[in-house]
């Protein structure tokens, strides 16, 4: 294990949790944590025998291909995300958009635009991921009616596996608080299932074991050579759930992820490709379904329920995990505001977002329809996961060495080992872009358009109503000095640069030529860490003329909430004795500026980004729900713009 310095702050870190606690989040992220990689055995190892670049199935080549399957989960899941990039946590919370957050803003400017642009599309690539997540694992599960009943109409899978989306989905405004109670014990019966199935099949033919031994590996390159190295782009199903682990690991901790992994899921896992291998070497006409041809007869309609409620589980992990990436895409400004409900009364992370919810069910059911099967699924599935692990390995190599101050040749060499395995993934993947691997990168590369269009859009209009202000100090003196007439209450007045006076507020006294008695200036800025914890939150300073300046900060993970700020601001100033402010949020008004978008300014964007940009623009939701103000106590002035 390469030697390092310390890369979090273990003093500020909570303790890790222990005894009960411990068991019971291991138990719980088995079930939010593990669906996706836990369900690939009913797809992965098929698909290396009679997938779009399958290898002659002899005994072989099912060892070389169970030797691949077993260094692959030990390298690249153990080794690469449970010990190191786990280690590259935002406060505790893991994902790549946490991981671009924590980028240095040091150092070479061209190098670090080019990493950010690299982790927005490794995040845009993980919506393709939460597309094809919930398809292929529902059509996997079903698919295991055509075992059952063989006598089924070839339309009975998918239009199953459809109603079966349209109810997830349906179901997520409910929230998954109750649902995710069971998602734990569900997994042990999953996973302790495909054990004794492995266990069975294993003991068709133990010599199948022999594959833990690198050499079949190696022997299985040489002999095969390219098409050896194209079974590759399905291999890498047994990984697709690295990515999870790591984006999961603020819900749980490390701790229990690692413990989960090494005493349930790797074990049952093995188990289950091994037993499958067996069964291949002694019948190799399960090669169309291996993993139904190991349950017996008597079983195969309880494994049917067990392996659905399994595909259940791991799509809503997938569906969970796009909710809160394009909450933090807010917070950092990449996306446009979006309605986000919050389903739990206690848990702050399990949101709901109706926009992505209904435009992943669609996505959803028609790859279900457009692709009929699982095995046509497998060859879109690859290109999403080898992408994104080979970003996360690029962002983590930059953290490593700028933030962390890690010796230069031990980033090179495990970057380098990493790269290795990355790098063989999506190249053997890329040769399945026509057979379905077009799919995520289109999904993709549109999201990414969005998320920079927004960013770049957002930074010009900032730039443009920047330009059109006041400096706010001057503003308060010209105000001293003309003394306008002042209305009882108080008015806040919403910015997003604290250091000019907001184009409303100009707007307001050009128009209406009174002030109330009390002005709030607020702004909420965003930052680059998960959570802004309570204490941090509001930030007062008193201008003078009773002018206020208050300036609220989210954490990516959070909702901004500006009459939970007000409560916070009235505390603040008792205990500051700054003159009484204190401030009813029915008894204030709030102004808002409601900016109409010309596409016929001097900014560089090209014509088509404007358009776009005007486009999310009128469809972001509007700043009265987004900062849960009072709709009857809302003015928005309206002005128009030429981007």
């Amino acid at each position: 294990m390469i030697n390092h310095g310390n890369e979090t702050d273990e003093s500020q870190a909570p303790p890790p949790p222990r005894g009960r606690a411990l068991a019971i989040l291991s138990l719980t992220a088995l079930g939010v944590v593990y669906g996706d990689i836990g369900t690939s055995p009913l797809y992965a190892l098929r698909e290396c025998f009679s997938g779009v670049h399958f290898v002659e199935l002899t005994p072989s080549n099912v060892l070389g291909v169970l030797s691949l399957i077993f260094w692959a989960l030990n390298f690249v899941v153990s080794f690469k995300y449970l010990i190191y990039v786990m280690r590259a946590d935002n406060r505790g919370e893991g994902g790549i958009l946490a991981l671009l957050a924590l980028i240095p803003r040091e150092g070479a400017k061209g190098l670090r635009l080019m990493l950010i642009m690299a982790g927005l599309f490794g995040a845009a690539l993980l919506y393709g991921d939460g597309v094809i997540t919930p398809a292929i694992t529902v059509l996997g599960a079903i698919e295991g009616l055509r075992v059952a009943a063989p006598a089924l109409p070839d339309w009975a899978v998918p239009v199953t596996s459809s109603v079966i989306i349209l109810l997830l989905f349906a179901f997520q405004r409910h929230g998954t608080a109750r649902l995710g109670k069971i998602f734990g014990p569900i997994m042990i019966v999953w996973f302790v299932s495909i054990a004794l199935l492995g266990v069975a099949g294993i003991s068709r033919h133990p010599d199948v074991l022999r594959a833990i031994n690198p050499y079949h590996a190696y022997r299985f390159f040489v002999e095969d050579g390219l098409r050896g190295f194209l079974i590759l782009g399905a291999v890498v199903l047994v990984v697709t759930g690295g990515e999870a682990l790591y984006a999961d690991m603020g819900h749980f901790g490390k701790r229990p992820i690692r413990l989960a992994w090494f005493t349930m899921v790797l074990p049952a896992l093995l188990l289950n490709y091994f037993g499958q291998g067996a069964l291949l070497i002694s019948d190799p006409t399960a090669a169309t379904n291996p993993f139904y041809a190991l349950v017996p007869s008597w079983a195969l309609y309880p494994m049917l329920v067990v392996a659905t409620a399994a595909a259940i589980i791991a799509s809503q992990a997938l569906i969970s995990g796009a909710f809160s990436l394009t909450r933090q895409a807010v917070q950092l400004g990449y996306w446009p505001r979006v309605t986000v409900t919050h389903t739990s009364s206690t848990e702050s992370g399990q949101i709901y977002i109706p926009e992505i919810n209904w435009a992943l069910m669609v996505a959803c059911v028609g790859l279900v329809v457009g692709f009929g099967d699982s095995s046509s699924l497998a060859a879109a599935y690859g290109i999403a996961v080898t992408g994104t692990m080979t970003i996360t390995t690029l962002l983590f190599a930059y953290v490593a060495r700028n933030r962390w101050g890690w010796a230069l040749p031990s980033v090179v060499l495990l970057a380098g080992l990493f790269l290795v395995a990355d790098l063989a993934f999506l190249g053997a993947n890329l040769v399945k872009i026509e057979q379905g691997g077009w799919f995520p990168i289109v999904v993709a590369l549109a999201v990414f358009t969005l998320m920079t269009t927004w960013k770049r859009g957002r930074q010009y209009l900032t730039g443009i109503l920047r330009d059109s202000s006041l400096p706010l100090d001057l503003f308060i003196q010209d105000c001293a000095r003309r003394n306008p007439y002042r209305v009882p209450g108080t008015a806040v007045f919403m910015t997003s640069d604290p250091e000019g006076a907001p184009p409303v507020l100009l707007h307001h006294m050009k128009h209406n030529k009174v002030l109330h008695e009390k002005v709030i200036i607020m702004s909420i800025q965003s930052e680059n860490i998960p959570q802004v914890p309570e204490t941090d939150r509001v930030d007062f300073k008193e201008l003078g003329n009773k002018f206020y300046l208050v300036t609220a900060s989210y954490g990516f993970m959070q909702s901004p909430d500006v009459p939970a700020v007000l409560q916070a601001l009235a505390m603040k100033g008792d205990a500051m004795d700054l003159g009484g402010l204190t401030v009813k949020v029915m008894d204030t008004t709030f102004y808002l500026g409601r900016e109409t978008l010309l596409p016929t300014g001097p900014s560089p964007m090209a014509r088509w980004r404007k358009r776009l940009f005007i486009v999310m623009t009128r469809n972001a939701q509007s700043a009265t729900a987004f900062f849960n103000l009072p709709p009857n106590r809302v003015v928005e002035m309206g002005a128009q713009i030429q981007l």
